[in-house]
């Protein structure tokens, strides 16, 4: 059994004495994959199609509506306010994400988690901050471990059951806009042909076995936290997948020559348990791949039909592996009713959100943009039900 954390301080805080005498005791670390549940290493389920009213539309805190004076930052403290409820109520959207940083404050998540139930709305996942990946093995990467630990245990307290996260030690990258349709601009991104010559990142050189090793440490200690407050945890693939090791001095976790289904499995692998998930953007999936509209199917048919997707980000590209632009959700290359008749027929209970949306002058903070990928997405589950008995 896994030791549970110690909670005598207060109801939300760990011990940090105890918990480091977990990480160095033997119960997580190197002989802990022997304690975390097999579940996962069973065959995939044969999925058969049925109806699924479980799997929805969601809002993911890339957009938030709220008086025009906050900033970002703002905006994300006051997601719960009723224009952004009101806005996504009206594109059929009930299902939320948000983004949290540090410490979490239970007293602020109580208040949301009101906020949410009075006006009849889900809190269903969270983002956490990527600061863990930038630490090297040391007390601090202990005490940033405990503080999530502290936070699974706290998302636990208000019913949030899915935290993802994002490893970045080099920010997205994004390097041109091309012209898309009704005079919006589309981001864009093309592999330098001087990319070696790019200056190395804030986070400095990382290896790819370092790389790897700061993912291992993350799972081992924190998976069976996870179990224990049944909290899954969902990685978002690297944006964009299958950039050339060295790339301003890191060798991502996805990188070249890996592919970017390998890197998945792999990541799978370190921990097999079903709290160990993946909030797969498709989007940035197919910019890993040469052949977007054939290869993609395979890798959401593989993880869904395992029971290994805690959120689906649905946005589309243009072209594929170091040429890529991103479009609007109905054109591109992916077909995404096949995507939603996967994730039906495999029993998929999570949300699919909007993700990246173009720009224009006219919709400076892309809400038109995203309620059309709101309608875009409930049409596709509604599509794929009704074929169906």
């Amino acid at each position: 059994m896994i030791k549970k954390p110690s909670t005598s301080h207060s109801s939300t805080s760990i011990d940090r004495r105890d918990f480091t005498k977990v990480l160095t005791g033997g119960f997580i670390g190197a002989g802990l994959l022997s304690t975390v549940s097999t579940e996962a290493t069973s065959a995939p389920k044969k999925a058969v199609p049925r109806k699924n009213n479980l799997h929805h539309v969601g809002g993911d805190y890339h957009v938030v509506m709220s008086d025009d004076s906050h900033d970002w930052n703002e905006r994300q403290r006051v997601w719960t306010n009723n224009r952004n409820f009101q806005y996504h109520e009206r594109q059929g959207v009930k299902h939320f994400t948000n983004i949290m940083s540090g410490a979490w404050n239970l007293d602020q998540m109580k208040k949301w988690k009101a906020d949410c139930d009075n006006y009849g709305m889900t809190w269903e996942a969270i983002r956490m901050d990527s600061s863990y990946i930038y630490l090297k093995p040391g007390a601090e990467r202990e005490k940033k471990v405990e503080e999530i630990a502290a936070n699974i245990e706290r998302a636990s307290q208000v019913g949030v059951k899915v935290i993802t996260m994002h490893w970045t030690l080099i920010p997205i990258r994004r390097n041109g806009h091309t012209p898309g349709r009704g005079g919006s601009s589309y981001h864009a991104f093309k592999l330098e042909d001087n990319w070696k010559s790019l200056p190395v990142e804030a986070h400095g050189i990382v290896s790819y076995d370092d790389y790897w090793e700061r993912i291992t440490y993350f799972l081992t200690n924190l998976i069976p936290v996870c179990e224990q407050y049944d909290v899954r945890l969902g990685i978002h693939p690297y944006d964009p997948p299958g950039l050339p090791r060295g790339y301003q001095g890191v060798d991502t976790w996805d990188a070249a020559p890996a592919s970017v289904f390998e890197s998945l499995k792999k990541y799978e692998s370190i921990v097999d348990s079903p709290y160990n998930a993946f909030q797969l953007c498709l989007g940035t999936v197919m910019e890993g791949l040469k052949d977007p509209k054939n290869e993609l199917l395979p890798i959401v048919k593989y993880f869904a039909e395992k029971g290994k997707i805690v959120q689906i980000h649905m946005r589309n590209i243009r072209g594929g592996l170091h040429n890529f632009e991103e479009v609007y959700i109905d054109e591109g290359e992916a077909d995404f009713i096949e995507v939603v008749r996967i994730l039906r027929d495999a029993g998929y209970q999570y949300s699919i959100c909007p993700d990246h949306v173009p720009t224009h002058p006219d919709d400076p903070r892309g809400y038109q943009a995203f309620a059309q990928a709101f309608g875009y997405i409930r049409s596709l589950i509604a599509a794929a039900n009704a074929e169906v008995a």
